[in-house]
């Protein structure tokens, strides 16, 4: 173990090499995370409801279900899923996209989240070296994609999953770059209340909600991770990426100013290249100003 650190610490290729292989792993095992975390949210909040109603009652028997039981099957047969069938993108090809017992398709957005996984993350390692940042932020980008999709499939933000970017932002800060931890804590705060302020502006002014709390809790993760200073950026890019999405498709389903659309996704992009680009969007961004 001892020497594939110092070769990671000796080599950039291998680093990068290593980091994609290995987040190709990750991916496979933030796919069971996409749809289970949501799940299992949800049947606390059945059991917290439950036990207010009915609290001399004791709670329903359930089968165990979380992120490692019950062992994933096919959805139609119920196939349980052996480990070379499990293998990340290989076994999708492998299979042909097809279960190898009742060959129901298997959807393309496994082998795609566990690419894209391993994809974002070796760009990170590449832009940000084996250092304690970038090997942290690699584990950023894994949070990123859990919550990208989860919110996409649910309109939620799991605490989980943005606080422990957060604090695993403040961690880096306050062991690694002290001089920035200020920083750090301020991108956090500025980051929250920017959001909580448009929240209930917007109610204010029309009685509804324009997003969810997770998407503050995304916003003061990521302001962790760039400093109060690049706050704008994210909030720029994730705005203007998410009014052409959504005027796109209010106008491609014939929608009117009530269309849902998940803010996260944007945040995390716009986070994402943040981190890694941000300096170069700012000089970008002020010398077309000039």
């Amino acid at each position: 173990m001892t020497d594939i650190f110092d070769l990671m610490a000796t080599s950039s290729t291998a680093f990068i090499s290593i980091t994609f292989v290995v987040s190709l792993l990750v991916g496979s095992f933030l796919n069971v995370v996409i749809y289970r975390l949501p799940v299992m949210m949800k049947r606390d909040w059945e059991d917290e409801l439950f036990y207010h109603q009915h609290p001399d009652k004791p709670l329903p028997k359930r089968d165990t279900f979380n992120l490692v039981k019950p062992d994933s099957t096919c959805p139609k047969c119920g196939h349980k899923i052996r480990a070379w069938e499990n293998i990340p993108v290989i076994s999708w090809l492998f299979l042909k996209a097809k279960c190898s017992q009742c060959d129901t398709s298997i959807s393309a957005r496994y082998p795609a989240i566990e690419l894209l996984t391993a994809i974002l993350s070796a760009i990170a390692a590449w832009q940000l070296g084996y250092t304690p940042i970038g090997l942290a932020f690699v584990v950023g980008v894994w949070l990123l994609v859990a919550m990208t999709f989860i919110d996409l499939d649910e309109m939620l933000l799991p605490d989980t999953l943005t606080l422990s970017l957060l604090w695993l932002g403040l961690l880096i800060h306050a062991l690694f770059l002290p001089e920035a931890l200020k920083d750090a804590v301020l991108g956090g705060i500025f980051g929250y209340l920017s959001l909580f302020t448009v929240y209930w502006g917007f109610k204010l002014i029309t009685g509804k909600e324009g997003m969810g709390y997770g998407d503050f809790k995304l916003l003061a993760a990521l302001g962790v991770w760039v400093g109060w200073q690049h706050l704008p950026i994210i909030i720029l890019l994730s705005s203007v990426v998410g009014a052409i999405v959504g005027i796109t498709l209010m106008l491609k389903q014939n929608k009117d100013g009530n269309l849902a659309i998940p803010f996260g996704p944007y945040l995390a992009a716009a986070g994402y290249l943040t981190v890694l680009f941000g300096d170069i969007i700012a000089t970008s961004y002020l010398d077309m100003l000039l």
